[in-house]
């Protein structure tokens, strides 16, 4: 029996023309639990992939230490079992409809024929294998009750809100009963009760016998964790114990600047000479899907210059919510709702409720094409579609090109959206969201999985552009040190209904 569980001595690390490690070396020993922490693009999640065994490896060595008779009682079929007793729980769901033959696409929980098409969370959880083994800890129905999906299991996957999706994940790969647990950022997304419960949730994890490793902010390390790494550009420079880690030789510059006057003249662009009495005026917008209440007589009221934080827990219909007012949402037309002072269902089309706002959410990133460049992909804000359809514009693509140095991200211009970190993917999107410089402004967790650097610089650009413009705000966060200083206004859902 090997004290070692996985280790790899001086490996490169490639994915297709990239190289994404030289000289790695990193070994992970039984009753340690691995916290990564880094910049934005520093390697983290590069990692979790490459012990995962997604890469391609070359030189060096990688060696999976688990027990000979675990492995030699195993059958392969086809699946190496070093990957099937490694769980990945990534920041994106790979959720594919009841037929298998295609993946949810963005509208899908609004169209209430295709919305069937999906498997409840009991049906999807039951549908994984996992290796018996002895000892294994995690059944069916002590990792519903652990992460509290017991009340979800008749809820098909295409209607879970983005933090009940992030449970579903976490228990899907609980039931494996991996030896290995790898974790991407897994607190983005999840709301304050349930980030408080984290800490005891990787507690019991790990004390039934799973290692962990996982992605995380310097500033959500859970207590469970034994051991820190440090990356920085593809490379571990440092590594140590907990108890040993100073976090602050590792923050981030808390330094910022925004160019001002670049930043008026892109919000002079094509600006929008008209002013509206609402921007939104809903009265007692009920929404129910079956027997489940979503939104139960709801009033909000937004005028021009008007800046909201919507906030409440995962899965209290916040997305409902805003997606009645982007147009999304078909049941906008049964219920008492004026958008840019017409009221749904008097002639305006879809495109014209969508050219006026400028909308990013985590599920916009988790259904977003990826194979337009970066670019592309901005421009197309000003067609609201999901990627680039058309021949680019020279004069919109040069206007992208300025909105990516705003946002700090022109070194992605040429790459395709696929290629680069999430975080800067998010960031893209919401350069797509400002280009047309809309009436409305939607921000559904912008910052999710930037690091303090990018989310202090989004905050400064987003009061700024709310003081140099009269655009209207909604902003959605779970953290409350993201919400701009510029929101003076809150609405609090809970469980559908408004709270004071």
């Amino acid at each position: 029996m090997f004290n070692s569980i996985f280790s790899i001595n001086n490996a490169t690390v490639r994915f297709l023309t990239n190289t994404l490690f030289k000289n790695l070396t990193f070994k992970i020993n039984k009753g340690e639990n691995w916290a990564l922490i880094g910049e934005s693009g520093s390697g983290k999640s590069a990692l979790l992939q490459t012990i995962a065994g997604r890469f391609n490896i070359t030189g060096g060595t990688v060696t999976y230490h688990f027990e000979d008779e675990l492995i030699k009682s195993q059958s392969n079929n086809g699946i190496s079992v070093n990957n099937k007793l490694i769980a990945l729980v990534e920041p994106k769901h790979h959720f594919r409809n009841l037929s298998n033959t295609t993946d949810f696409y963005y509208q899908q929980r609004y169209n209430s024929s295709d919305s069937e098409d999906a498997l409840t969370v009991n049906d999807y959880l039951l549908s994984i294998k996992s290796i018996p083994r002895e000892g294994a800890h995690w059944t069916f129905d002590t990792t519903l009750t652990l992460l509290n999906l017991n009340g979800l299991r008749d809820k098909q996957l295409i209607k879970l809100s983005n933090g009940e999706t992030k449970r579903l994940m976490l228990a899907a790969a609980l039931i494996k009963n991996p030896v290995l647990l790898l974790l991407d950022n897994p607190l983005t997304g999840l709301d304050v009760k349930t980030r408080q419960e984290f800490n005891g949730i990787i507690e019991q994890i790990t004390a039934s016998g799973i290692s962990l490793i996982m992605a995380t902010s310097v500033h959500e390390i859970p207590a469970a964790i034994s051991h820190i790494a440090v990356l920085k550009q593809g490379t571990i420079i440092h590594q140590t114990t907990k108890a040993e880690f100073k976090a602050d030789q590792f923050e981030t510059t808390t330094t910022d600047s925004i160019d001002t006057k670049e930043l008026s003249s892109l919000l002079n662009i094509n600006k929008n000479p008209v002013t509206y009495n609402w921007i939104v005026k809903m009265d007692e917008v009920h929404i129910r899907y079956g027997d489940k209440i979503i939104l139960d007589d709801v009033n909000w009221q937004i005028k021009t210059g008007d800046k909201w934080a919507l906030l409440g827990p995962n899965g209290a219909g916040k997305s409902t919510l805003l997606s009645l007012i982007n147009g999304d949402n078909p049941q906008a037309y049964a219920n008492n709702i004026i958008l840019f002072d017409k009221k749904r269902g008097t002639g305006e089309s879809i495109w014209d409720i969508k050219k006026k706002i400028g909308f990013v959410s985590p599920e916009l990133h988790q259904y977003f094409p990826t194979d337009n460049s970066c670019l592309q992909v901005i421009e197309s804000g000003y067609h609201d579609t999901l990627g680039l359809f058309r021949p680019s514009n020279n004069e919109r693509a040069a206007i992208a090109l300025r909105w990516m140095k705003a946002l700090e991200i022109d070194q992605y211009a040429r790459t395709l959206l696929k290629n680069i970190p999430a975080s800067a993917q998010r960031l893209c999107l919401l350069a797509r969201a400002l280009i047309k410089n809309p009436t409305l402004l939607i921000f559904d967790e912008p910052c999710q999985g930037m690091d303090d650097h990018q989310q202090l610089h989004f905050k400064n650009l987003v009061d700024t552009i709310c003081r140099l413009s009269n655009v209207s705000l909604i902003y959605v966060t779970h953290y409350q040190h993201e919400i701009p200083n510029s929101v003076d206004k809150v609405l609090h859902l809970d469980k559908g209904k408004l709270v004071s």
